[in-house]
């Protein structure tokens, strides 16, 4: 008997894909089929695994499977508040008269861990909660939002009523375990408490909106092979939570400000991805903003970046490039993206000595190749035209890898143009053991889908010294466009769990001030239809700069992200 669509939701015995072509053209298989559409952009599909003959033929349809998204959560959690790095932005000072900005009428959403609703850092002086909602989509045994098909929904009054219960988790038994969710909501739009002496946020005033993202399925944890026990997130998923933050603008007629502290390495750096496209899409529309990290990936050797100078010449146009597999990798992805017009093939060399040779793939394909001496399996796919980047893409998925230096052979199909062609593994969460470049490049390490174009993109730093956070991502995108727009403080930011250090933290002051802004332009009236591109171009415009830096650069985008600078660029001071 086949299962309802929330069961196919859920199942791991359903494969999950995100499509861009309408239904009809998946006649036929409707009675195996689920499929949820978003926002009439894409389609969430999710059909009987037995539909596909084993998992490569999963890997063939690559460019629809939903990536994995983590965390971007490098520990911390001690000492008291600071409020440094909100003063460093410029947030404090607007806070005060005459603009008193504070996020008040504003919706912030975070799309994230959960949150830890009980904290004071989270409800009103008469202790009243500054949540509206809680979309917990872990939890299958309430009632999902209206539109959505699994999850629970816990509104303003269930959360209020939890509060004033002797055990709120009997009433609202959504929690925040990892704590990340509640870092960032903290750091946005935590409450003031003691005059702002014991707890101070950019936006204490604004209300707040919840999504606990479900950790993903258990088959593509395998697929992509990321250690069991890491926090991993699916695409689709993510792009749910995003439609169901995108509703509460309308009914409400509030300005929404839509915050994401995850990231990954997989898709072409240029925002091209499902997600990607999908929050530009959010982003243009008026009083909507979305503020996105940039990742801890700056300094972990997982980007290398290529280039063919042997430009229509004769002789061989090859780059041997290394990467080192540490003991305890049980596996990793490799994705090469190519420039038009130039077409690129990859030969693989193993620590052992073992070769697979360069195979030119067709318009999509893949093959799976073993060894006679060790046990890795590597499968390769390609396209030649990716569909949403227009360009190549060669995937390999190493399963087992040995122990050692790997070489993967990139060599020119025919003459060179361009000659360039960059490589990504996968972020530093999703490998449980290193796994890096011998010879990496530091920039274009934004993690997606900070590359896209329309979001309000940001950069790490640490605002006792001012200087840029090390393993921050760097800009630009694959294309060249300019990001990260600007940097924000991520370092040592008091959060209702201490002082923490991350890209999502300055993704998260960012939210905060953004709000402030939203504040004075949709809720105050002073430019009523604003969205991210405007505000992003506000923020630059009064970023703060260094004279012996050139601007724009891959580490700070425009500069520092400043408030009073902001308000006094828009007088023209």
């Amino acid at each position: 008997m086949p299962l309802d669509c929330r069961e196919m939701i859920l199942s791991n015995n359903y494969y999950d894909a995100i499509t861009d072509y309408p239904v009809w053209a998946l006649e036929g298989l409707q009675e195996d089929i689920c499929h949820l559409n978003i926002d009439n952009l894409y389609n969430a599909l999710y059909f009987e695994r037995s539909l596909l003959r084993d998992v490569q033929d999963y890997f063939f349809s690559y460019r629809s499977v939903p990536k994995l998204f983590g965390l971007m959560q490098e520990g911390g959690g001690i000492g008291g508040f600071d409020p440094n790095s909100l003063i460093a932005s410029g947030i404090t000072q607007v806070q005060r008269a005459p603009l008193s900005l504070t996020g008040r009428g504003v919706v912030i959403c975070f799309i994230d861990t959960g949150i830890d609703y009980t904290s004071p850092v989270f409800r009103r002086e008469d202790g009243s909660s500054r949540i509206l909602a809680i979309w917990d989509q872990t939890i299958q045994t309430g009632t999902p939002p209206q539109g959505f098909q699994y999850g629970t929904e816990y509104k303003k009054e269930d959360i209020d009523a939890a509060l004033g219960a002797e055990d709120p988790y009997s009433i609202v038994p959504s929690r925040d375990e990892i704590g990340h969710g509640s870092s960032l909501a903290s750091a946005a739009a935590g409450s003031q408490l003691n005059g702002g002496y014991g707890f101070q946020s950019a936006a204490p005033d604004a209300d707040i909106v919840v999504v606990k993202l479900k950790e993903c399925k258990p088959y593509l944890r395998e697929f992509f092979m990321v250690p069991r026990g890491v926090p991993a997130y699916q695409e689709n998923d993510i792009m749910m939570a995003v439609q169901y933050a995108n509703t509460f603008a309308e009914p409400l007629s509030r300005p929404v400000v839509i915050c994401i502290g995850m990231g990954t390495n997989y898709g072409d750096h240029t925002g091209s991805g499902p997600l990607g496209r999908y929050l530009n899409a959010i982003a243009v529309k008026r009083s909507r903003a979305v503020v996105v990290a940039g990742g801890n990936e700056g300094n972990a050797a997982h980007h290398y970046s290529g280039r063919m100078d042997n430009l229509g010449g004769g002789g061989e146009n090859v780059d041997p490039v290394e990467v080192r597999v540490d003991s305890g990798a049980e596996g990793f992805f490799l994705e090469l993206w190519g420039s038009l017009p130039d077409v690129f093939t990859i030969s693989v060399r193993t620590p052992g000595g073992e070769t697979i040779p360069s195979v030119r793939l067709g318009l999509q394909d893949v093959v799976t190749y073993s060894f006679v001496y060790e046990r890795t399996k590597v499968s390769v796919a390609g396209y030649i035209v990716e569909p949403a980047s227009g360009e190549e893409l060669i995937v390999l998925r190493v399963q087992d890898p040995t122990p050692g230096i790997w070489t993967f052979r990139v060599e020119a199909a025919g003459e060179i143009h361009n000659g360039e062609f960059n490589i990504w593994l996968p972020i530093t969460q999703f490998l449980s053991a290193p796994v890096y470049f011998l010879e990496s490049s530091p920039y274009i390490t934004l993690t997606e889908p900070a590359m896209a174009s329309s979001v309000i993109s940001v950069s790490t730093y640490d605002a006792a010294n001012n200087s840029f956070y090390i393993t921050s991502g760097r800009g630009y995108s694959r294309c060249g466009a300019v990001r990260p727009d600007f940097a924000a403080p991520g370092v040592n930011v008091s959060t209702v769990n201490g002082r923490e250090s991350n890209s999502s933290l300055a993704a998260a002051i960012t939210a905060g001030a953004v709000a402030q802004f939203m504040q004075w332009a949709v809720v105050e009236r002073n430019n009523v239809i604003v969205e991210s591109r405007e505000i992003k171009n506000y923020f630059i415009r009064g970023a703060s700069r260094s004279f012996d830096i050139t601007y724009p650069n891959r580490e700070w985008g425009y500069g520092r992200l400043n408030m009073v600078g902001t308000f006094d660029a828009l007088i023209g001071v």
